[in-house]
């Protein structure tokens, strides 16, 4: 019997004792039997979910890990199909274009903000404030130069400003992806090592001590058949008149949340 057979037949098991059913004789239980009980059928249904989601994942915990595609990337051969438009277009269709050269399946999708961040550092675009205080991409004399434009449009919600880039710098992006790639490159690894410092960090700060009084058994018995419910946390520390730290707290310490 595999592993995921062996969790199918738990799981059939489970479900008849949350039903009131011995499951070796599928004949009812008795009314004062242990299984009756509100509090553990509750437990048990709870148990019956979390294992239907574990053989729906086919015996994996948690989530299926997505397998990581690489980085966008294009050969020459393919970046001579680019499709260069006559009249200035917005980068949204110029980051299209790069993506129409490779089948999204092989590599992840380039984004239009790997190209502006790119024009950023070499000067051909600047951050501006907007009047509603939000910060704005524009040309600067260099970029205007290379054929960077801007252009008035009216849209559903009024005027707005578009940036558009003509023939010249749609050729300027073409023959320069490599070092907006790589810049893109940089700037990931730059945002995992953050990531992976402060993870550090957070496993190295000391688990926060429980607030609040002393728990009753009455009270622990109540946050399990509420959490064994599916109630949130905001709503378990609310009906038993805790603050969600030490709810959160208590329910790790008895192992129904991870560390």
């Amino acid at each position: 019997m595999t592993e995921l057979e062996i969790m199918q037949h738990a799981k059939m098991y489970i479900d008849k004792l949350a039903n009131g059913i011995d499951p070796l004789t599928d004949l009812p239980v008795n009314e004062t039997d242990i299984v009756n009980n509100v509090r553990i059928s509750r437990c048990l249904f709870y148990v019956s979910d979390v294992l239907r989601q574990v053989i729906d994942n086919g015996g994996g915990v948690g989530k299926k890990q997505k397998t990581a595609k690489p980085p966008f990337s294009l050969p020459p051969e393919a970046l001579g199909r680019f499709r260069y438009s006559p009249a200035p277009i917005p980068i949204s269709e110029i980051t299209k274009r790069f993506n129409e050269l490779t089948p999204s399946e092989e590599t992840t999708q380039l984004r239009h903000t790997a190209l502006t961040n790119w024009l950023l550092k070499t000067g051909m675009l600047e951050n501006k404030e907007a009047a509603d205080g939000k910060t704005i991409k524009r040309p600067t004399a260099q970029g205007k130069a290379l054929g960077i434009s801007t252009e008035k449009r009216n849209g559903q919600y009024g005027e707005y400003v578009v940036v558009l880039y003509n023939r010249d710098a749609q050729q300027f992006l073409v023959d320069n992806l490599d070092a907006v790639l790589e810049n893109e490159k940089k700037a990931r690894e730059e945002k995992e090592r953050l990531r992976a410092a402060e993870k550090e960090r957070q496993s190295a700060a000391p688990a926060p001590d429980p607030q609040g009084p002393p728990w009753t058994p009455d009270q622990e018995n109540d946050m399990i058949d509420l959490y064994a419910q599916r109630r949130d946390i905001p709503e378990i520390a609310a009906v038993l008149n805790r603050t969600e730290a030490d709810v959160r707290f208590h329910l790790t310490q008895m192992g129904f949340l991870k560390r």
